[in-house]
């Protein structure tokens, strides 16, 4: 397939948009008050992963970001979750802003909320269940956009945006019930229908990775959560618990058809015990998309990747 490739002159028409210069600013103040948020609830912030022996497989095909180095293969990073797991081992409460790189497939150009790199939040606590975590977003989340509001007041009203701050707690859709009630695109169906943000929870086993959670009294079905934009801007973050029994790690990733040989480094690492942890991810580009109200997520990064393009 031949890409379509960004010229110079849309380049410079797109960091000379004014609507960029306010997503860069909300960008910033996304970034100072989650960080301050967190460290107030005592969360440490470890520095970000570029690359690895052993990153997140992910549950749906991109291309292999890997590269050889004196005879070791490495991965960018397409999430922290595996260093996150281990390094909660020690640091009961840890944060990140990560860069991740997803190769996506071209055809993920056409939703407008995919980019091949962005950053993302990643916190995880030793610990915590999922109904914790969950709480955590909601007030993570309101008291941003309260603070959204009170400082770019004049930014969003240029872009004709009203950010509605949601009442807490959010409500909760059980993923095989908003399957059944709404089909297979039932995230993007509720989301348009939705004005406040929501939690997708109780995900099937083979919609996510070996390493979340299945639940005790639910076979097959994971402790874990999506929290869902409205308006259409669909998927806000994902996470859950994860699973920390070492048996119970090596035949979900049999159940894959993956190998233990992937996962070397974790897998040594989870032989000497892992306790129990529970975390998530946000998008921030598609965090500051949706307080914009932008179409597309390029207008929230001054050099935007998206898959089917080839991008400075």
């Amino acid at each position: 397939m031949v890409m379509e490739t960004d010229t110079v002159s849309e380049l410079i028409e797109h960091l000379s948009d004014k609507r960029l210069g306010v997503a860069l600013k909300i960008n910033g103040t996304v970034r100072s008050h989650m960080s301050e948020y967190l460290r107030t609830k005592g969360y440490l912030e470890i520095p970000p992963v570029i690359f690895s022996t052993v990153t997140d497989p992910l549950n749906h095909p991109v291309v292999d970001p890997s590269f050889d180095y004196d005879g070791v293969k490495y991965a960018l990073t397409k999430s922290m979750i595996f260093h996150k797991q281990m390094l909660v081992q020690k640091f009961e409460k840890i944060f990140t802003f990560s860069p991740n790189i997803r190769l996506e497939l071209p055809e993920k150009a056409s939703t407008g909320r995919h980019l091949l790199e962005f950053t993302q939040i990643d916190i995880e606590q030793q610990g915590a269940t999922r109904e914790q975590m969950m709480k955590l977003a909601e007030d993570m989340l309101v008291s941003l956009f309260k603070k959204v509001n009170q400082t770019h007041a004049a930014e969003l009203e240029s872009l004709g945006r009203t950010l509605s701050v949601p009442e807490t707690p959010f409500k909760k859709y059980k993923y095989l019930d908003a399957e059944k009630e709404y089909g297979p695109d039932f995230e993007n169906v509720l989301s348009k229908k939705s004005s406040s943000p929501f939690w997708i929870i109780d995900i099937p086993l083979d919609k996510r990775e070996f390493y979340d959670r299945e639940k005790a009294d639910e076979p097959g079905i994971l402790a874990d959560m999506d929290l869902v934009y409205p308006e259409g801007f669909c998927e806000a973050l994902s996470g859950g618990e994860r699973e920390y029994d070492m048996k119970k790690i090596l035949e979900r990733i049999a159940k894959k058809e993956q190998t233990e040989e992937q996962f070397k480094w974790f897998l040594e690492f989870a032989k000497y015990g892992l306790k129990p942890s529970c975390g998530f991810g946000i998008g921030i580009e598609r965090l500051v998309r949706f307080i914009c109200g932008f179409q597309r997520i390029e207008m929230a990064h001054p050099f935007p990747k998206v898959p089917g393009r080839r991008s400075i």
